[in-house]
């Protein structure tokens, strides 16, 4: 079927991979289709909500702790319908999809080659290894570090070779703040750019009126 000529182009969402070092982006990861519904958390930071300091009660300790969750789809079966145009899917279904997206939750088989090798000459404390920085990219004004806390894949059709060719994969993310990162970590400024992107949409909303809460004044 043809589409309009005029139709706006269609934006992904998805996930990028960042060198923590240099910021140098590893890999662009587009969800083959936009979720439905995107689920967000805010965890207030208050100072005084644990304590009961009532000289507390509006300070902030820092950002809120937010937390993402969304569900993924991805599906080969219009692929399959023309192997030949599109060999990787007959061959491996959706393993390869889904294998990028376990890998962001994965060391990669050389840290783990090393760390074996730190541990056998000796070695009796070794740092934990380094994964990618995480982006989750939701439109322009989302562009924010994550990291994984919870992944699972849910298989749901499978080839004649038993090769997964629909699934639907549940992500949660918890967003990193300048609070959980170095404030020379290129995951810092783009947290602070993330958040003052909210402060600039929060500015161009349509101020309320006492009024319309049934009320013409305060005390």
């Amino acid at each position: 079927m043809i589409g309009f000529s005029g139709s706006p182009r269609l934006v992904k969402g998805g996930l990028v991979l960042v060198d923590p070092a240099s910021g140098a982006v590893r890999r662009v990861i587009a969800l083959q289709y936009n979720p439905d519904t995107l689920t967000r958390t805010l965890q207030v930071q208050g100072a005084g909500s644990e304590t009961g300091d009532r000289t507390e009660a509006l300070r902030l300790k820092g950002p809120p702790v937010e937390t993402i969750k969304l569900d993924a789809e991805i599906d080969a079966t219009d692929q399959l319908a023309l192997p030949e145009q599109n060999r990787a899917a007959a061959q491996a279904g959706i393993h390869p999809q889904l294998a990028v997206l376990e890998s962001i939750i994965y060391p990669t088989v050389a840290q783990l080659q090393a760390e074996i090798a730190l541990a056998q000459t000796g070695v009796l404390e070794i740092a934990p290894m380094e994964a990618p920085l995480t982006l989750f990219v939701w439109s322009r004004n989302r562009v924010v570090p994550v990291r994984v806390t919870d992944f699972s894949v849910t298989e749901e059709a499978f080839d004649p070779a038993l090769n997964p060719v629909r699934a639907k994969v549940s992500l949660s993310l918890r967003v990193l703040s300048v609070l959980d990162l170095p404030s020379t970590h290129v995951g810092a400024g783009l947290y602070m750019s993330y958040q003052q992107q909210k402060e600039i949409l929060a500015g161009t909303a349509v101020a309320g009126a006492l009024s319309a809460l049934g009320i013409s004044g305060l005390g």
